[in-house]
């Protein structure tokens, strides 16, 4: 992790203000050649070619599904390592042979027109490496939540997807789903008055697995808080529609041979400038799958609130349970509509960036046995 985040190239705040800007205004000119159709020039529309990079369970089970439903984009190549997933790739989505790649023949990708959006599903600590490789090679980027393992990196791919004139949408599915739009609307509209304290748990038993998550730290970065506890990181922003001030962090372990020195369990506050206290946990020996806020006039809430089913919830005695769509299908329609109508991407880069701030800040407090961080730029 980023022990130093002071020492951060320049100020959050400022980084975050100037990439912002240059990422949609700088897309802008390139992205209305670039989409096969649009609507803006009166022309029938077609759909966005996607490129998934890597075929593990996310990429076969979630989100190739959730192409199957989208109106406005369809997988039509595929990266991966693992020569003998192809066929029955090729097969089920009618993937032509060109669209092919691995990852020593990536770059390749500039030259295939059929490949509008490359979406990476790699472990964490690729992320950044391939979303640079992706915009480079001229194509818009989806990318799996968290960025990558540091703020450092995520900012790396940031700043390429912005020279390269690419948009670049973080995999928060959540922020597509109504339930949780109905959250932001309460909490920034004021319904029940202002956001007092925030709870929230994302956590699963998953210790004992196998997967690179729980036994790899060079790829993971980091236990639950790299999975799981970036959805309450994430909520707890747009929630409030603010950032955290500061924030601090412990970390607990009850499996000592296990995790490979990664937290098994994280316990953790953010402070807000409104006065807002967000006090949150993940981990991967407890079973929980929540948000919910505290206001002055009432409370509100999302349970269950991130799983891939859906959520649903309160406000008060009403129930917040919107009709359910796929969540994963949801939020690429929505990447794909920004490139075709040039429109700024919702979970977009800098979200991602941001939610890496606090990431760095939460390690390094943990590692100071809880010490309250001011974030950099507050």
């Amino acid at each position: 992790m980023n022990d130093n985040l002071s020492s951060q190239k320049q100020d959050r705040r400022s980084f975050i203000k100037k990439t912002g800007k240059g990422i949609v205004l700088g897309s802008l000119g390139a992205v209305f050649p670039y989409a096969k159709v649009s609507n803006i020039h009166g022309v029938e529309e077609k759909k966005l070619g996607v490129a998934l990079v890597g075929l593990g369970y996310y990429a076969t089970h979630k989100l190739a599904v959730g192409l199957e439903e989208t109106e406005y984009c369809e997988v039509k190549g595929i990266v991966t390592g693992t020569p003998s997933k192809i066929p029955e790739w090729k097969e089920k989505y009618n993937i032509a042979d060109k669209n092919v790649y691995n990852y020593q023949n990536f770059e390749n990708i500039a030259d295939n027109p059929d490949i509008d959006i490359v979406y990476v599903v790699l472990p964490n600590a690729m992320h950044a490496e391939y979303v640079v490789k992706a915009a480079q090679a001229g194509k818009h980027v989806m990318c799996e939540k968290p960025f990558d393992i540091n703020a450092s990196r995520a900012a790396t791919a940031v700043e390429a997807c912005e020279k390269a004139g690419r948009l670049l949408q973080i995999g928060y599915r959540c922020q597509y789903d109504p339930n949780h739009k109905e959250l932001m609307r309460i909490g920034r509209e004021g319904d029940l008055g202002n956001i007092k304290e925030i709870r929230s748990s994302h956590s699963f038993f998953g210790v004992r697995g196998d997967n690179w998550r729980y036994t790899d730290r060079s790829l993971a970065g980091g236990g639950p808080l790299m999975d799981v506890g970036v959805y309450s990181i994430n909520a707890a922003r747009y929630s409030t529609g603010e950032e955290p001030t500061a924030v601090w962090a412990r970390t607990y372990n009850t499996y000592p041979n296990l995790m490979d020195g990664m937290e098994e369990t994280i316990v953790f506050t953010m402070e807000f400038p409104s006065g807002a206290v967000a006090n949150m946990t993940s981990s991967y020996v407890a079973r929980a799958n929540f948000i919910h806020i505290s206001a002055e006039k009432g409370n509100y809430g999302l349970e269950p609130a991130f799983g891939y089913g859906g959520a649903s919830g309160y406000k008060g005695e009403e129930k917040i349970d919107y009709p359910k769509r796929n969540q994963q299908a949801a939020q690429m329609d929505a990447f794909a509509r920004n490139i075709l109508d040039g429109t700024p991407v919702v979970a977009s880069g800098e979200e991602g960036l941001r939610d890496m701030y606090v990431i760095d800040a939460l390690y390094k407090s943990a590692r100071k046995n809880g010490k309250r961080i001011k974030m950099v730029g507050a």
